[in-house]
């Protein structure tokens, strides 16, 4: 299962929070080399890992392990697209209660192979459009490295760019927008042979 993590229950989470943290770190830090914000040396976090931030989390059933996780921005506030990258859109960025910002999609490096990582991500990816069929959200907005383009098309979301791909940072970067649909749930179910529901929205743990 796919648990959603809030300021309600995040206490009661905060090893699986500290765990996803910790493989943030390890991944984006000292493999992908990235020029972020490291907490005692062993958590990446940044200035949006606030009470505001939601976080989709994918944990092993027996050992509570963090396998994967992908971390969810109010557009309605401060976030990466609307106020570090906003010359990555043509236009307004797009923002309101119904949009949503996808970020720190990270699986564990722990996970013996691709295929592990990959069927980490269906579940993560799933989980996406469950969560915003219940809260009402009709798009996600992302900032994400232009290698990763044909994965995310081929996975079958419904994607459309921006604007034109940018070089920051030495890296060829492209905003994003996913409209949700129904039908798109549909799709990945059967493609990725999950049952009916892969995310938990209990908050009372």
């Amino acid at each position: 299962m796919v648990e959603l993590i809030t300021a309600t229950n995040r206490d009661a989470r905060a090893g699986l929070l500290r765990g996803m943290h910790a493989d943030r770190k390890a991944v984006f830090v000292d493999r992908l080399k990235w020029q972020v914000p490291v907490v005692d040396d062993r958590y990446e976090m940044d200035e949006f890992d606030t009470e505001h931030a939601l976080y989709l989390v994918a944990a092993d059933p027996s050992s509570g392990m963090h396998l994967g996780s992908v971390r969810l921005l109010p557009t309605t506030r401060r976030h990466l697209l609307g106020d570090i990258f906003p010359m990555l859109v043509d236009g307004d960025v797009p923002r309101g209660p119904d949009v949503l910002e996808v970020t720190r999609l990270c699986t564990s490096p722990l996970l013996a192979d691709w295929e592990a990582h990959n069927a980490v991500r269906e579940r993560l990816a799933t989980a996406l459009i469950e969560y915003a069929l219940v809260a009402g959200i009709t798009r996600y907005t992302m900032v994400t490295h232009m290698a990763y383009l044909s994965q995310l098309l081929s996975t079958g979301w419904d994607v459309e760019p921006l604007g034109l791909p940018k070089e920051i940072g030495g890296q060829l970067l492209g905003a994003l927008m996913v409209t949700v649909k129904p039908e798109t749930l549909t799709l990945f179910r059967a493609r990725f042979a999950l049952p009916d529901q892969v995310l938990r929205l209990d908050l009372s743990r």
